[in-house]
């Protein structure tokens, strides 16, 4: 048998071919539903029309409760513009596997709640109940609280938003009650030429801190600020980049201080229980009449004796001829920001875990994530809410590990 010769023709081409690279199947688009918010004078709103456009064009689909987005001025026209699904119906909302709330969970939700659904959220431990968490972890949620959401970097990145608008307001507000308009003192925040500043102690030196401080000595107001870390104080003076009056917590310095100021600024952070309680009502007692106590750190306890939760509608109460201003959610009376600020960080997380194919798989490489969960399928996987409600505690690394 005659062996043949390879039969070369003119017409081929004889390239190198690209390398293929294994490319991974496409994720499935998933179901987020957006609820209108019913307590907690709750303003704000986790995804912007903006954002919910990102999620439709990547092939997700969104459903939002009717007026959602009316108390931050997003309106039903412009979402469904963006692509989403308007819905009448609070429990169709409810149905969907990922829920986004800018609330809490409370009571009312837990009967609408669906088993297997992954919850991102806020979860304002002041409120917090052993019958929600017992209900959610029945359900088998797997839920994550806007607080513990870390980014690569390690930061907190919708805390430290929320924080710059509260320390950003705060001074706002300050000068809004020190007018006379508001039966304040008549003084302007500030000051101008020929007229001494006015005089802001701000007590906590974290973001809060850091921008009431930048607000007030924008405005021209002489400024001093208190806290026990002095690597904090160190931080807040290289941030805004001038020598500034710092001192750690001292009562007797702290009562002096207090007695001459127009505005004081309660900014202390708890990570874990209640702010500590640095100004007694003796010290509230001896500061002038008409000056300003705003106490920032107040969903968690306020660090001012005197301090009384007040609301957006009734902000302010008056105790020893002193405008006490206690709100607590200040981002929520700026809603529109706000919401935008929670949009800009949530959209790409939903985005990453579309293309993961979910939280599950999401959380197995990024291991910043797991702080954020607080419940993973029913398991309660945050230790201070476990020590502090008496519910199990399960490990969310052992948990993710039998998984695989």
């Amino acid at each position: 048998m005659s062996q043949q010769k390879p039969f070369i023709s003119t017409s081929f081409s004889y390239e190198t071919l690209e390398e293929t690279l294994d490319i991974k199947p496409k994720a499935e688009g998933v179901m987020i539903g957006i609820p209108k918010e019913i307590a907690f004078q709750e303003n704000r709103i986790a995804l912007t029309p903006d954002a919910v456009s990102v999620l439709v064009s990547n092939g997700h689909q969104v459903m939002i409760e009717h007026n959602a987005g009316d108390a931050s001025h997003f309106r039903d026209k412009d979402y469904s513009e963006a692509g989403a699904k308007i819905v009448y119906d609070r429990a169709e909302v409810f149905k969907a596997p990922i829920l986004v709330k800018s609330a809490p969970v409370i009571e009312d939700d837990l009967p609408l709640l669906q088993f297997n659904q992954v919850i991102i959220s806020p979860i304002h431990l002041s409120v917090l109940k052993t019958e929600i968490l017992a209900s959610m972890m029945e359900k088998r949620i797997t839920a994550i609280s806007f607080e513990n959401l870390m980014d690569e970097t390690e930061s907190y990145p919708i805390v430290r938003s929320m924080s710059e608008i509260a320390g950003s307001a705060v001074m706002l507000i300050a000068a809004q009650y020190l007018s006379s308009a508001n039966h304040g003192k008549g003084v302007l925040l500030g000051g101008i030429s020929g007229i001494a500043p006015t005089k802001v102690i701000i007590i906590g030196a974290g973001i809060v801190g850091e921008y009431a401080a930048r607000a007030a000595l924008a405005l021209g107001a002489s400024v001093k600020v208190f806290d026990n870390s002095v690597s904090r104080l160190k931080r807040l003076q290289n941030n805004i980049g001038q020598r500034m009056w710092t001192s750690v917590i001292e009562p007797r310095l702290l009562a002096k201080q207090l007695k001459t100021c127009e505005v004081a600024v309660g900014a202390l952070g708890s990570h874990t229980g209640r702010t500590p309680m640095v100004v007694t009502e003796e010290m509230v007692s001896n500061m002038r009449p008409g000056s300003v106590i705003l106490d920032v750190s107040i969903d968690r306890g306020g660090c001012f004796e005197t301090s009384e939760i007040t609301s957006h509608e009734h902000p302010i109460f008056m105790k020893y001829g002193v405008i006490h201003y206690c709100v607590p959610n200040i981002p929520s009376g700026f809603a529109r920001t706000a919401s935008q600020a929670i949009s800009n960080v949530l959209m790409p997380l939903i985005l990453e875990a579309g293309e993961e194919g979910g939280f599950e798989k999401l959380v197995w490489h990024k291991l910043h994530l797991r702080n954020s969960f607080y419940l993973f399928k029913g398991s309660l996987t945050n230790f201070y809410l476990s020590q502090r409600f008496d519910l199990k505690y399960t490990d969310l690394n052992l948990l993710i590990a039998s998984r695989r």
